[in-house]
């Protein structure tokens, strides 16, 4: 399998993650990409010009990280970070849409102030996303208590936002969230965390 990724695309390491926690990272070869260069050829592997990009073994394209990360995690014969169903299927699923939004959130705060021209960039618009970001957070506080040491999707992708919000400085939200703090203290060490730390 090929997987066309970034260093610092928190969605490609929720990727590498996973693969990493699944042992199967030894069956992807990793391609960095940078999707902002106009000659990437990455829309021939997703069209919308983004990492993570997975290319199967059989040649199928297959993306964004919630698909690629539930494809990958039916290749190996450990323990599913998938639940199959029931309660803890959609707890599984809800945490990671939740951790995904920060994600989306925060990289539209790295957009508008790295990325935009100066005299282009909107505060208003960064505010508005660490307003949500900030509710995000304060909802895994209360859910603290709940999350696994034994990793779901939800709580890897979690891993992979706080972990995010850290690297560019986002937000400072271990301040009021002690339970949530203390749950990334035990976790952020995990091999699959530790071999996949985002560099510039």
């Amino acid at each position: 399998m090929i997987l066309r990724f970034s260093h610092t695309s928190p969605f490609a390491r929720k990727v590498t993650a996973l693969a990493a926690e699944t042992g199967l990272a030894s069956r992807i070869e990793a391609i960095k990409t940078n999707a902002w260069d106009p000659a990437t050829d990455l829309p021939k592997d997703n069209p919308l010009g983004k990492v993570p990009a997975l290319v199967t073994d059989d040649g199928q394209c297959l993306y964004d990280s919630p698909v690629i990360c539930e494809y990958l995690d039916s290749l190996h014969n450990g323990r599913r970070l998938f639940p199959a169903s029931g309660p803890a299927r959609w707890t599984a699923l809800r945490r990671q849409a939740l951790a995904d939004g920060i994600l989306d959130a925060g990289l539209q705060c790295v957009i508008e102030t790295l990325r935009r021209p100066a005299e282009f960039r909107w505060e208003g618009w960064v505010e508005r996303q660490k307003v949500g970001i900030a509710r995000a957070i304060d909802q895994l506080e209360l859910e603290a208590d709940d999350l696994s040491k034994q990793f779901t999707i939800g709580e890897l992708t979690i891993a992979c936002a706080l972990g995010y919000l850290d690297f560019r400085k986002i937000l400072d939200w271990r301040q009021g969230h002690p339970k949530l703090a203390d749950w990334y203290a035990e976790v952020e060490n995990r091999p699959c965390l530790a071999a996949t730390v985002p560099v510039e």
